[in-house]
C-alpha cells in the first residue's frame, strides 16, 4: 500500500450563469446553493482566426459558503471559487449509469457586487447591459486576422468589489 501524497485542488474564476439556487436539507440541517459559472478562453487558431471556448462548472457551495453565494452572486457576477473536484455516479430511469463531475466549493470571494457586471470600469450602468473588460478589447482589436494583439486594459485594484463583512475572518 502507497502513503504518497495527493492533491485535489480546484481554482476557478468566472461568471455566474445563473442565480444560486439555495435549498435546506432538513435531514443535515445544513444549506446547499448549487450554480454554474463559466470560464472562457480566447485564442488564435491556426488561420488567425480568433477563437472563444467556454466551459461550465457545476458549483456546490454548503453552509456559510452557501448563505454567502445567496447574498453575494447573481447571474453574471464574477467569482473566484476555490474547492475540490466531486464525480457523483448514478442510474437514470432507464437504468444507465450516469455520472456528473462538480466543483465543492472550499472558498467563494465575489469579484464584483452582485448584479453589478464590472461597475462602473467596464458597465453603463444597472439598467444596461455592461461590458466585460475582453468585451471592450476585441471590439477595438478584433477578432480577425489583421487584429493586432495588444495587452488587455489594465484593472486596478479597487475597481474589484468584495466584501469583506461577509467573510468568517
Amino acid at each position: 500500500m502507497s502513503h504518497s501524497r495527493s492533491l485535489n485542488r480546484v481554482i476557478l474564476v468566472g461568471r455566474v450563469g445563473q442565480d444560486p439556487e439555495i435549498t435546506h436539507i432538513p435531514s443535515l440541517n445544513k444549506d446547499v446553493a448549487k450554480f454554474s459559472i463559466a470560464t472562457t478562453e480566447v485564442y488564435r487558431d491556426k488561420n488567425q482566426q480568433w477563437q472563444e471556448t467556454t466551459e461550465w462548472h457545476r458549483i456546490v457551495a454548503w453552509e456559510w459558503n452557501a448563505k454567502k453565494a445567496e447574498k453575494n452572486l447573481r447571474k453574471g457576477t464574477m467569482v473566484l471559487i476555490e474547492g475540490r473536484l466531486k464525480t457523483n455516479k448514478w442510474q437514470d430511469k432507464d437504468g444507465q449509469q450516469r455520472r456528473t463531475t462538480e466543483i465543492q466549493a472550499d472558498s467563494l470571494i465575489p469579484l464584483e457586487k452582485a448584479g453589478d457586471r464590472g461597475g462602473s470600469s467596464y458597465g453603463t450602468g444597472p439598467d444596461q447591459e455592461a461590458q466585460r473588460p475582453n468585451d471592450q478589447y476585441f471590439q477595438q482589436n478584433g477578432p480577425g486576422p489583421q487584429a493586432q494583439p495588444q495587452a488587455p486594459p489594465e484593472v486596478q485594484i479597487d475597481d474589484i468589489h468584495h466584501d469583506e463583512s461577509s467573510d468568517p475572518f
